[in-house]
């Protein structure tokens, strides 16, 4: 690397003056006649004739032009986006060397528009790449490397990786581009410079032939003065642009994101005076009241001329913009003023500073209200002429971190807390990449302003800029309609994890790490929205990070700074993915934090997921110590691919473009609450409820009291109309009403009583009630119309006070049915007036059932125990599914042991009573998982597949079926089972139905399919729609389109005519056109079979989501199907749809008798051992808790590192099934022959409820072994509960493990 310091040696010889706050190292300027060659790998030295970072500003001809800021409104500024001549090259030796010379010909070269990522540019129909493959990597660079080895960074990015990854066939690509342009007449005499928003990841630029510069940070900035490099006034330029893929930048831009290299945004021209203000930060300060505001105006006046300069004056006047709009108006007597003093030499520079006192004439910027003001600056010289007119717009807040005594604290607790305008406002926010499914990381202006309404109608007021700043058009929308954001350096190492590799202990990477976070900061810090400023993510944290932090601080303390993996050295608390027990304790403000405290990442939205996202926020908005956080993440980062084949396009993930599209990390790029396309996945309405800015309380239901409260900080609830509805049994009878009430609105942060004047004494006392309050945009918004319901709740009034009549009352009278027994086929059938059904008695399930001319039930289809699901990525994150195939759960077979029919000769009805046995036809191990994977890719259930014993799960279940005349059937049942402790997906029934009976109808939560732990957004009601709408597809299919609390379900045909289905109590329901099975097999959407019918499921329980794809944990306790003993039933009945609310109100006659089977299947089940109801971290798959107690000392639990690092402490929860005496416990460590992760100090905690653990009953220090180690109490304990919670490792790492944890009792 010798070479590499010469050139950094010649370039300081040429560095320019140092400003007020220090030119950046590792920025050049020199006249070279080419490049080395090695500038792509040369880690300190950031650029050669690049400017220094400056904000986002520009040059306009007059006022009138400068009052619309906006780039395209400036006669100083010239788009080259378009159609550029463009050449790709697998590698560096087989580039056009000589390209940029302007005799070079180009002529044949291909047309490129940009900007683009030219991966995407490529793709083609027959699914090859003309200009290389989009690459998806979660934590590795896509080069060649190590992360053991200090300094394996030394090696470069040129090294030769294994040979089925993609960089060993195109080890480094270069795209070389050219265009012409002209110089605009009337820029004579200006500077002009050329601007690049975004090249990744590194770039030469020429002009006219001669070598200018390079750039090597790809996510900011990158200017360049080329007027010494321009032909002669009106003549045509030629500008080549030579872009690597790879380049040592590329360590550092190890995001969790698509890796695509190019030119993906805006280049443009601009134009400037030789003297010229080159810089200009404006930051608001507020006074102790919060009413009366200044603006301190720094602005940099630079000299470019050949003389020195004297008599120089700044300008400033202020404009009030109209609130969404950039229409402006005067603001009379807001100015200021800055004079230069004394002369300013030829080629210097320095610092003016002005103060415009706006007094109180302003409204302050916040997400609620983002009252923007449009800077306007003159230039003058001597003579009080114009040289420069610029702009920018600003925002009146003030951001502050303060301690608070606890009188001066809405919940009464002193603390460390986060302000903005003096409030402790909550940042309900979601990290954003940028991504387009057609162009990659080019995202139009138009993408962005929808994504940003998008925000805006789901209640989401924070975004994360991961892991870069954006866009600079981003900024300006956010300081438009209101997002706070958190603006990142564009830092990610993580390949190297976190210890002594890391590069932010390595000095030649230290230029890097203080450029990439002060042109962030430079380029960004006059948007008002911008109110934490980030250091980076998952880049280790060493003193590159100290300097960061130092060099931000000495331009910016107007905001705090943030970096989640060392807290220590920045101004406030961060995490990423903690459990919801860890925010529950951390919000109390005793945790040894840095508060305030924000989660940077959190509930993971990996498939169909964000369970228990409003345990989250009932725990953050009890405190004011934890402002928030950001879901990880916005949209789901596909990207569209064609199969060759079919000619269908579907969103393509990791490894999905050629066998060696590697490294990769499969799915794990797609953890959106939105889809590639920007529709909405379940999620995003689970989001839009919980961050709602409002709560509603019930009071008194009989009276129709209710609460409200303004959960905002600094607008009232005006501009809503506040309406509510009435639901009798799911059906609206009354439809937005207006409340009574005090009529005044209410206030930010607080409540009021409103009355719903609905005669409760009226209601009839056989149905049940719900009301619906709803606020509704009073007028048009920019992201939403008159009407739209931004906010809701929904509330029960009563429930029935009458049962329904029984079933077996409902159907007496009819004539008699025919009972035949089939001895040769099996079957037991049963004929009634206008049905048919049969029973098989070799499963016990209904075979066929037919109600009049309508096949319900086709031969073989009938409704058996089903216990599977297509895995969701939480399932497969916490390991759930490794039971679930070792059992082939996905493939139970049903043996009748034992049978009766019973007819009842008083009611004509008949009783069939079938004890089945339901295991797997065999098992297999899990096939799949997410790194580095094919495009075949995909879960299958051939792998391992081994024979099932007794000792395997196997299920016994008592099934009564009850036949009455009319052909309604009620079904009732006890499921039991051998083992105890596995956690199941759901336990049910499922059956298939024919595919014409495809239109859905149920009672219950929706509309969006809903979990136990994902359903706070969905209210109860009777929805409609037809069975392919059930669910949200997702890029790779999986279980999905469940409702919960479900009283009823039907299914009918074009005609109207099918069945009903109602709960003995509630259940959970899906009707879906495919099996869990085919789900299960499907890599992607189109790869989906035909359908082969409706596929209905009706369950006792369903597990919920969770959050383990990444860190948060499975679902909690109660949210979890145990295989323990369980009652369910349901009732069917002939249905036309017009009919179907007289039909359900029916009650089952068995209940008691199925409480009675349960109570006897318990007693003669055994008692189980102990199980895992929670772990703060595991390992997907190879890491799984559940080793711990699975009596394997093979197999061991291991904290997760393949996603992200979590760090200590780390615990696990056990659950003993009761409450017990426990003396003592045994800790076996892992037993492979390494003592990674192996525990250090512990303590153990007790509980009875999973809840309260109180204080530790036992601290200690296990021995650096491998043995097994027994530990006894002082005294004995009762207690259902134990954890167990690692302080420490033995050898100092992050990482925790054990093979084996078992209790001793008495």
């Amino acid at each position: 690397m010798n070479r590499t310091y010469l050139l950094l040696l010649a370039g300081m010889l040429c560095a320019p003056a140092a400003w007020a706050d220090g030119t950046l190292g590792g920025y050049f300027y020199q006249q070279q006649a080419a490049p080395t060659g090695w500038e792509w790998q040369s880690p300190d030295s950031v650029a050669v004739n690049k400017l220094q970072p400056h904000a986002w500003f520009f040059s306009f001809r007059n006022i009138e032009e400068a009052r619309k800021v906006l780039p395209e409104n400036s006669s100083y500024w010239k788009s080259l986006d378009g159609m550029w001549k463009f050449h790709w090259a697998p590698n560096p030796d087989e580039r056009p060397k000589d390209f940029f010379r302007t005799d070079y010909d180009v002529s044949k070269w291909d047309d490129i528009k940009v900007p683009v990522s030219w991966n995407m540019a490529g793709l083609q129909r027959d699914g090859k790449n003309k200009y290389g493959d989009p690459l998806y990597s979660n934590q590795r660079v896509i080069f060649q490397h190590s992360w053991q080895p200090m300094n394996d960074w030394k090696g470069g990015v040129m090294r030769t990786p294994p040979k089925d990854w993609m960089t060993y066939r195109n080890r480094n690509e270069v795209g070389s581009y050219r265009r012409t342009f002209t110089v605009p007449a009337d820029w004579k005499g200006q500077e002009i410079y050329l601007n690049f928003d975004g090249v990744d990841s590194f770039f030469y630029l020429y002009i006219n032939g001669k070598y200018v510069g390079f750039s090597k940070n790809s996510r900011n900035l990158a200017e360049f003065n080329i007027t010494p490099y321009l032909n002669k006034e009106g003549e045509e330029n030629t500008v080549a642009v030579e872009v690597y893929r790879h380049s040592d930048g590329s360590f550092l831009e190890s995001q969790d994101m698509f890796r695509l290299p190019g030119i993906f945004r805006t280049v443009a021209l601009t134009a400037k005076p030789q003297v010229q203000i080159s810089d200009i930060k404006a930051i608001p300060d507020l006074d102790d009241t919060y009413t009366n505001a200044k603006l301190h105006i720094t602005a940099q006046l630079e000299n470019l001329s050949k003389k020195a300069i004297k008599g120089y004056t700044i300008q400033y006047s202020l404009y009030a913009n109209r609130l969404y709009s950039d229409e402006n108006t005067l603001l009379s007597g807001v100015v200021a003023s800055a004079k230069l003093e004394g002369k300013l030499k030829a080629k210097d520079e320095i610092s003016l500073e002005a103060t415009l006192d706006a007094a109180n004439k302003v409204n302050l910027w916040s997400a609620e209200a983002p009252h923007r003001y449009t800077l306007v600056g003159e230039l003058k010289d001597a003579k009080g002429r114009t040289v420069q007119t610029f702009s920018t717009y600003v925002g009146f807040r003030k951001v502050e971190i303060k301690d608070t005594p606890a009188d001066k604290d809405e919940f009464g607790l002193a603390g460390r807390y986060y302000y903005l305008n003096g409030q402790p406002i909550k940042l309900k926010g979601v990290n954003r990449h940028e991504n387009n499914v057609q162009t990659g990381h080019t995202v139009s202006r138009e993408q962005m302003e929808h994504e940003v309404f998008l925000m805006k109608r789901g209640n989401i007021n924070h975004v994360r800029n991961c892991h870069y700043p954006d866009a600079p058009y981003w900024y300006y929308l956010c300081d438009k309609y209101g997002i706070y954001l958190e603006d990142e350096a564009n830092i990610e190492s993580h390949q190297y994890y976190y210890g002594k590799q890391s590069l932010s202990h390595v000095p030649e990477f230290r230029n890097a790490h203080i450029a990439r976070n002060m042109e962030m900061v430079h380029a960004t810090v006059n948007h008002p929205s911008v109110v934490i400023w980030s250091l980076g993510n998952e880049a280790g944290p060493g003193k590159n990070f100290v300097d960061c932090y130092n060099a931000i601080k000495a331009y910016d303390t107007s905001r705090p700074v943030q970096y989640e993996r060392n807290n220590d050295i920045v101004d406030m608390g961060s995490n990423q993915y903690p459990s919801i027990a860890w925010v529950q304790g951390a919000v109390q403000g005793k945790y040894n934090l840095k508060y305030p405290f924000h989660i940077s990442e959190y509930a993971h939205s990996m498939g169909n997921a964000c369970g228990n996202l409003i345990d989250y926020w009932d725990a953050i908005e009890s405190t004011n110590f934890l402002m928030g956080g950001a879901i990880w993440d916005w949209v789901d980062q596909a990207l569209n691919k064609q199969d060759p084949a079919t000619g269908k396009t579907y969103w393509a993930y990791g490894g999905d473009f050629g066998k060696d599209n590697k490294p990769n990390d499969g799915m794990f790029c797609m953890n959106g609450i939105m889809r590639p396309d920007l529709t909405p996945k379940a999620q995003y309405y689970e989001v839009k409820k919980v961050y709602q800015n409002v709560g509603v309380k019930a009071i008194d239901m009989k009276q129709g009291q209710i609460e409200i409260f303004n959960k905002n900080y600094f607008e009232p609830l005006k501009n809503y109309q506040i309406v509510w509805s009435l639901y009798q049994d799911g059906v609206c009878v009354k439809k937005n009403q207006p409340l009574l009430g005090a009529k005044n609105i209410v206030g930010p942060r607080e409540k009021g009583i409103y009355t719903m004047p609905y005669d409760y004494a009226s209601l009839d006392p056989k149905s049940e009630y719900f009301v619906t309050i709803q606020f509704l945009l009073g007028k048009d918004m920019p992201w939403a119309s008159k009407g739209y319901v931004q906010m809701e709740e929904q509330l029960r009034v009563k429930g029935a006070d009458v049962a329904a009549p029984s079933i077996a009352a409902v159907t007496k009278g009819g004539k008699a049915m025919k009972y035949q027994l089939d001895k040769a086929a099996k079957r037991a059938n049963i004929t009634g007036e206008n049905f048919q059904v049969a029973f098989d008695l070799n499963t016990g399930a209904i075979y066929s059932l037919k109600y009049g001319n309508q096949v319900i039930i086709k031969d073989g289809n009938g409704p058996q125990l089903d216990a599977y699901r297509a895995p969701t990525d939480n399932d497969a994150g916490i390991g759930y599914h490794n039971a679930w195939f070792r059992n082939g759960l996905y493939d139970l077979q049903h043996v009748v042991k034992s049978w009766t029919c019973t007819p009842n000769k008083k009611d004509g009805t008949y009783k069939l009573d079938f004890t089945v046995e339901s295991q797997g036809k065999e098992g297999c191990d899990v096939n799949y998982g997410n790194r580095d994977r094919d495009p075949e890719s995909c879960y299958n259930f051939e792998k391992n597949k081994h024979a099932l014993t007794d000792a395997d799960l196997k299920f016994t279940s008592r099934q009564i079926y009850t036949i009455y005349k009319d052909g309604s059937i009620e079904m009732q049942s006890a499921i039991g089972a051998n083992r105890s402790k596995v956690i199941l997906p759901r336990i049910g029934y499922s059956m298939v139905l024919p595919s014409e009976l495809n239109q859905y109808d149920y009672y219950g939560r929706g509309p969006v399919n809903n979990y136990n732990d994902r359903k706070t957004s969905q209210f109860i009601g009777w929805y409609h729609s037809p069975v392919a709408e059930q669910g949200i597809m997702l890029p790779k299919p999986q279980a999905q389109g469940n409702r919960e609390e479900v009283r009823w379900c039907a299914v009918t045909n074009s005609q109207q005519q099918g069945v009903v289905f109602i709960s003995d109590s509630t259940m959970s329901a899906s009707a879906l056109p495919w099996s869990q099975q085919e789900l299960t097999l499907a890599a992607h959407p189109y790869q989906l079979p035909k359908s082969s019918g409706t596929h209905l499921h009706l369950d006792a329980k369903v597990t919920g989501l969770g959050g383990a794809s990444c860190g948060q944990g499975g679902p909690l306790t109660p949210d979890q199907v145990r295989s323990t003993p369980t009652t369910f039933g349901f009732i069917i009945r002939p249905a036309v749809k017009s009919e179907l609310g007289n039909l359900v109100k029916v009650s089952a006659t068995g209940r008691e008798m199925a409480k009675e089977m349960m109570k006897q299947m318990k007693q003669n089940q055994q008692s189980a051992g102990l199980q895992i109801a929670f772990a703060s971290s595991q390992e997907p798959d190879e890491g799984d808790a559940s080793y711990l107690v699975d009596g394997d000392p093979s197999t061991f639990w291991h904290t997760m590192y393949s996603i992200t690092l979590a760090k200590y402490p780390h615990w696990v929860d056990f659950d003993s099934g009761k409450e017990k005496v426990i003396k003592g416990f045994t800790y076996l460590p892992r037993q492979d022959g390494s003592l990674n992760g192996c525990i250090k100090d512990y303590e153990i905690y007790v509980s009875n409820d999973n809840k309260n653990w109180g204080n530790p009953i036992l601290k200690g220090k296990f021995e650096k072994s491998a043995k097994l180690q027994k530990v006894m109490f002082g005294k004995p304990v009762k207690a259902r509960y134990v954890r167990l919670r690692a302080l420490n490792e033995q050898n100092g790492q992050d990482f925790a493990s054990g093979a084996e944890f078992t209790l001793v009792t008495e």
